[in-house]
């Protein structure tokens, strides 16, 4: 029975999203498991299901005969109404039970901006936002993904974080959870338990001092065996790491509506501003065999029309060519299309994407990040005006016509000549058109260039980690110095300009090296109707401002100050194996323009060699 009736599906928004019964979705008798997991993703349907790492922990928890997951995602705007008018509690898809019956609900963060709807998924499930207001008869809160290693502003709505890698520790953590409920043990006495498994953060079991200025004391763990740093967990075999053969398949378009195939976790960059790049360190590369065999089994499981390569960086994947030609060969068979993102533009790959691509329709894409050289070297960006312009005139010579830029402002050592650097690189790029192809070969029309900013968010676990970030108004400033640059060049009328907004940035920096404080704020803005943050239609930067307000939070001590080199931050009771004393080193390093070259090059003892594993293992042979 569905836990919403036909009246309610026909009035709502894309009723399948709450449905359930999608191909490869699994269906256990509740009577004969002992541990029940709702997977929660805190947005809406189609962004939780072209979430990866959903995909694969679904799979691996039910694998386990003991145990079944479901799925449960933020309901849209007019179902969330229509479920606190009618009082109908949150449900999990494949039971359509409330999520409140399971034993755990996991929640995934993969970004700031969904706090408020991870407030939304506790409140709609009638299980109390504060983790110490929970018994038993509530289901244990778990929360893992990136944005864990800053869970701060979060931690009063948790129970306990997953740091890290979800495939490692999941069946310690159950197998826990059986044993102590065999022995009625406290749920605080089976967090202490949890806090010992390694790679679990218990905020509970940790008392915060601050100092008079607003920046923290200490952490002093309240329990005993409690760690005093909590490590992250990887997997250091990528190969024989569970992967799911059979993903679910949705019933409507989703964001990313294709077979994906992970080859390889980490990034030997290095760029400053990456907080993946820092966090999934070291790359470990999936074996190329493995990968053939899971490429057609996954297509064969779902009968998807796409195939698309996962990795922060495919170009650095050492078996590329061999997997790219295959695919090329068995996607041709099955008229399967391929998706190759995170490529560097060279022969390799402009030959790959001729053959993949219909020129007609694809765009290139670059990410310069910065308009400038100097700044391109502050950031530790490793590429240059030459690479971009020649990659651009090796493409526009085999037919693309369509680029794709990406920039930050606001970035650590900006000045004005490196913004407008912006509109001058865009229009050498469009120059490169004009000058590589003669006007008797231009079949697909002129070039067309979208130039997009972004604007610089300092994140933890990176070297700007210390840097100040912008006021909403210097944005702003930078986005017109951007857009009237552009607008000075010869080619502007080929060159499209789009920029983020500055409020949501601004807010994304607050609670991205935000610290307990906020928990207050975050609920407040979610009791004022703040919810589906990140979606700009819904969001509402004034009441944000009134919940700071109300909180006698300042803004400005989470975004604009720069941050001592000896100051605690909130998350230094985390290790994601990079030393802060080597992101010290880099925030240095950048100050100064100097370039680190990336780990393919040569090992900068960064300290994720700790985790023995990937490419620090190649390394040492």
């Amino acid at each position: 029975m569905l836990a919403l009736d036909n009246k309610i599906l026909m009035a709502i928004d894309k009723p399948a999203r709450y449905i359930g019964n999608e191909i490869n979705s699994v269906y256990k008798d509740k009577n004969k498991v002992d541990i029940r997991f709702a997977f929660a993703f805190p947005d809406v349907y189609e962004i939780g299901m072209s979430h990866l790492g959903l995909q694969i922990l679904y799979d691996m928890l039910n694998k386990y005969d003991d145990v079944w997951c479901e799925r449960v995602f933020s309901p849209w705007t007019d179902l969330d109404e229509i479920m606190r008018k009618n009082k109908i509690p949150l449900f999990a898809l494949e039971s359509q039970e409330p999520v409140k019956n399971m034993d755990f609900l996991g929640i995934t963060i993969q970004y700031e901006m969904c706090y408020t709807n991870i407030l939304q998924i506790l409140d709609l499930s009638n299980i109390p936002l504060h983790s110490c207001d929970r018994t038993w008869d509530d289901p244990i809160v778990v929360g893992g993904g990136p944005c864990t290693y800053n869970p701060e502003p979060i931690a009063d709505f948790f129970d306990f974080f997953y740091i890290g890698e979800g495939e490692t520790k999941y069946r310690a953590i159950l197998d826990l959870y059986k044993e102590c409920k065999s022995k009625n043990m406290s749920r605080r006495d089976f967090l202490i338990e949890v806090s010992k498994l390694g790679g679990m953060y218990v905020p509970s079991l940790y008392d915060v001092t601050y100092n008079d200025d607003g920046t923290i004391k200490a952490y002093t763990p309240n329990a005993e065996g409690v760690p005093y740093v909590v490590k992250k967990e990887i997997v250091t075999d990528m190969t024989n790491a569970t992967y799911p053969t059979s993903p679910v398949v949705p019933f409507i378009k989703v964001t990313q509506d294709r077979v994906v195939l992970e080859i390889q976790r980490g990034c030997i960059r290095g760029c400053r501003f990456c907080q993946a790049g820092q966090l999934y360190r070291p790359v470990r590369e999936r074996d190329v065999e493995w990968l053939k065999t899971q490429a057609i089994a996954m297509l064969k499981a779902t009968g998807h029309e796409e195939i698309s390569l996962s990795s922060l960086s495919s170009s650095d994947y050492s078996q590329l060519e061999e997997l790219v030609n295959f695919l090329i060969d068995e996607c041709n068979k099955r008229y399967v299309n391929i998706s190759l993102p995170s490529l560097r533009i060279d022969n390799f790959s402009v030959d790959v994407m001729g053959k993949v691509q219909d020129v007609k329709k694809s765009s290139l894409t670059f990410a310069p990040e910065a308009g400038s050289q100097r700044l391109r070297n502050v950031i530790n960006k490793g590429l240059t005006e030459e690479d971009i312009l020649s990659g651009a005139r090796l493409a526009f010579k085999n037919g693309w016509t369509r680029v794709k830029l990406y920039f930050m402002l606001g970035l650590p050592g900006e000045t004005e000549e490196d913004i407008r650097g912006i509109g001058e690189l865009s229009d050498k790029i469009a120059k490169e058109f004009f000058d590589s192809v003669p006007k008797e070969e231009r079949k697909n029309g002129p070039v067309q260039i979208v130039t997009s900013t972004s604007f610089f968010v300092p994140k933890p676990f990176t070297a700007f980690q210390w840097a100040p970030q912008n006021t909403k108004q210097e944005f702003i400033d930078k986005a017109y110095i951007t857009r009237s640059s552009i607008l000075e060049r010869i080619n502007q009328k080929r060159i499209k300009y789009n920029w983020h907004e500055a409020d949501v940035s601004v807010l994304e920096g607050i609670l991205a090296r935000g610290d307990r404080k906020l928990n207050v704020a975050i609920e407040t803005a979610y009791k004022l109707g703040c919810m589906y943050d990140a979606w700009s239609d819904s969001y509402k930067d004034e009441l944000w401002q009134e919940a700071f307000k109300q909180n006698n939070i300042d803004i400005s001590f989470y975004t604009t100050r720069e941050r001592d080199l000896d100051e605690i931050f909130p998350w230094d009771i985390l290790s994601c194996g990079v030393s802060k004393e080597w992101l010290k080193s880099e925030w240095l390093k950048s100050k100064e323009g100097i370039v680190t070259h990336n780990c393919a090059a040569t090992c900068n003892g960064c300290g994720a060699g700790i985790y023995n594993a990937g490419i620090c293992v190649t390394h040492r042979k």
